[in-house]
């Protein structure tokens, strides 16, 4: 349960409801369902409309930027989901992999991608990268880097380490707040959750 009760929908004004309208067409868009508190981490933003109105925007823009495949992006977003442990990104991100074309097996192998043969040799260099910047702290080598700009340039590469970075800041965001699962994936196969990394 929410630690915090957000701004609904009936209490909304003009702009902030514009915003959910809008949201809950793009939203519904991309993970194929539309479940009752979709909108829940928008609903916490409400509280600081200045906020809500700089996320949205930065939302925007992401789902704009198209210089990334977005099979790639996919999986990055969804790998450092299962890296912060946050279930309404991991219930909603495993939704929009699936609409995407990742398999269930995929989804269950992602927690182990090195050893599985489901992933070519870009995604799991795509997901060691999203793994090393979900950590704490970001533990990016030069030779990850230079493996990756075979593959991306600059602005491609700036696109990617952007979306990482923006789920990473989703899942603190919803996990600080109490946010959990919207049933984005209810009844269906959702990646499971990385083990918490603890000491060195």
């Amino acid at each position: 349960m929410a630690r915090i009760e957000g701004v609904t929908a009936r209490k909304a004004g003009p702009f902030v409801h514009l915003v959910y309208w809008f949201s809950r067409r793009q939203v519904g868009k991309l993970a194929g369902r539309k479940p009752e508190r979709m909108l829940e981490p928008l609903e916490m933003f409400a509280r600081v409309p200045r906020l809500l109105f700089g996320y949205g925007m930065l939302e925007a823009a992401a789902v704009k930027s198209n210089l990334v495949d977005h099979h790639i992006k996919n999986l990055a977003e969804l790998k450092a989901a299962t890296m912060t442990n946050c279930e309404y990104c991991i219930d909603m991100g495993s939704s929009i992999a699936r609409r995407a074309g990742m398999s269930d097996e995929q989804l269950f192998a992602l927690s182990s991608y090195r050893d599985s043969k489901l992933f070519s040799d870009l995604d799991k260099l795509v997901l060691d990268y999203a793994v090393g910047m979900s950590r704490t702290p970001v533990e990016i080598s030069d030779e990850l880097f230079s493996a990756l700009r075979q593959h991306f340039d600059d602005a491609q590469l700036v696109e990617l380490t952007s979306m990482i970075a923006l789920e990473n800041m989703r899942g603190r965001f919803n996990l600080a707040l109490g946010i959990g699962s919207a049933n984005f994936s209810e009844g269906m196969v959702c990646a499971i959750p990385d083990p918490p990394i603890t000491g060195r």
